[in-house]
């Protein structure tokens, strides 16, 4: 059941009531009995998995390599270059 915040007219008291899509809103304040109004809240969530943007494609984890990457056995620029200057150093 979705989370709806309403917040009274009269003393500012913000509530949270767990309610059913199809029920009709709250009009009375519990503390004070004033007039109600339906706040817009902001959604959150998490995107896991994999197929998503963030997961996939939303850029490259510092000095890692990517999970797809990793069991095909490619490897990014950035860690060819990094590589590639630890062997100069070494010599």
């Amino acid at each position: 059941m979705p989370v709806y915040e309403y917040q009274c007219n009269k003393c500012g008291q913000i509530q949270e009531a767990f309610q059913k899509i199809s029920d009709s809103p709250l009009k009375t304040c519990s503390h004070c009995e004033g007039h109600l109004k339906k706040l817009i809240s902001q959604s959150t969530f998490h995107l896991k998995g994999s197929g998503w943007y963030v997961t996939d494609y939303g850029g490259s984890k510092s000095g890692n390599q990517k999970e797809s990457d990793k069991k095909t056995g490619i490897k990014s620029k950035e860690s060819k270059t990094t590589s590639k200057k630890k062997a100069d150093s070494k010599s």
